[in-house]
């Protein structure tokens, strides 16, 4: 089911290590492409005059989280920042969605604290994709948001993504896997053990559609739809596909500088490494989605371009459209009774007293 009225994205042109002069370039794009779209332009008014669009309006904010603020900073001394008042606009209901490619940590922060975390969910997740070999993306989480995770976090991540690859991929019933170092049950510490038994008691509920453990290699083969991992595993595995794609555009670029030898090589693979390279692209999966909150926030690469950047805002409207928050709700509300269930059976037992 998707919205019929126009969709409203409220974004933070201040934040990221290039500020407006990438935000409004890509908000324009953006508004080229979607007739039905509005936009809140929030930052310091001055520096966001270049754009002039009926469908974009300025909302003033005096202060910028720099990309180096700490949470301290950010969250008290700047209530009037970019990225806090962007994120206001979605609480108040005057925006459907927010994007900022300001610093990941103030921005989960500030998102958590103005919008607070939706029934049934303990910790918000990073949820992004990451490239793979069928020429689409594997969406994977957390990315980096919490480093320490339970058994019923893993599994509130898995739900979570579930919801998210069936609004933005159209899959009703995508496909989980949990990442491992092993395909079978017995392999891993507890932690993994205990998630891959509630992953597939989940799954005999109908919650879920669990295929199992994956391996690090099964990301990029697009084995499963979604994997779930720690923030700690999920952003090393971010940023090793990031930098895959940044050393095959450098190898592509140095090579052709050196002797003659080196130039043919070079030139005989261009193709097959520039088609690569082309669909490890970083910027055609720019987005991750916050999930777990009562609003969406979708956090930008703070290095991306405007293709990148507008990628961003494609995600972000696409998961209002097709009301993301209302699908992560229902899916919750679904598998309340095995978390639940679990949560009893970690509990102390009483004590009582002769």
């Amino acid at each position: 089911m998707t919205s019929s009225t126009p969709i409203t994205v409220a974004v933070d042109c201040m934040g990221g290590d290039h500020g407006p002069s990438i935000t409004l370039a890509a908000c324009r794009r953006f508004l080229s492409t979607h007739p039905d779209a509005r936009l809140l332009l929030v930052g310091r008014p001055e520096a966001l005059s270049a754009l002039s669009d009926p469908r974009a309006q300025v909302v003033p904010a005096t202060e910028v989280v720099e990309m180096d603020d700490s949470l301290e900073i950010a969250l008290r001394k700047k209530k009037d920042s970019s990225m806090r008042v962007a994120i206001e606009q979605v609480r108040d209901g005057k925006a459907g969605a927010a994007v900022s490619a300001g610093n990941t940590g103030a921005l989960m922060a500030i998102a958590r604290y103005v919008l607070k975390t939706m029934d049934g969910i303990d910790r918000p997740a990073i949820a992004g994709q990451m490239p793979n070999f069928k020429g689409g993306g594997t969406t994977m989480l957390d990315l980096g948001a919490n480093v320490d995770c339970t058994p019923e976090h893993l599994l509130q991540f898995a739900v979570m993504g579930s919801a998210l690859v069936s609004v933005l991929q159209d899959k009703p019933n995508p496909t989980v896997g949990l990442l491992n170092i092993g395909e079978e049950a017995i392999k891993g510490n507890e932690i993994i053990k205990k998630t891959g038994e509630l992953l597939r008691s989940a799954g005999n509920c109908g919650d879920l559609n669990f295929h199992g453990n994956v391996e690090g290699n099964d990301i990029f083969k697009g084995t499963v739809d979604i994997v779930v991992c720690d923030g700690f595993v999920g952003n090393v595995a971010l940023k090793a596909s990031e930098g895959l794609a940044i050393m095959i555009g450098g190898f592509l670029k140095t090579e052709f500088s050196r002797n003659i030898f080196t130039k043919i090589a070079a030139l005989l693979a261009y193709p097959v490494l520039s088609a690569f390279k082309n669909r490890v692209d970083h910027r055609r999966y720019n987005g991750a989605a916050l999930l777990g909150l009562r609003g969406l926030v979708f956090k930008s690469h703070g290095s991306a371009d405007e293709i990148a950047f507008e990628t961003a805002l494609n995600r972000a409207y696409d998961a209002a459209r097709n009301q993301l928050l209302d699908r992560v709700r229902e899916r919750i509300a679904h598998a309340a009774p095995l978390l639940m269930g679990v949560q009893a059976d970690r509990a102390e037992p009483a004590v009582t007293t002769p």
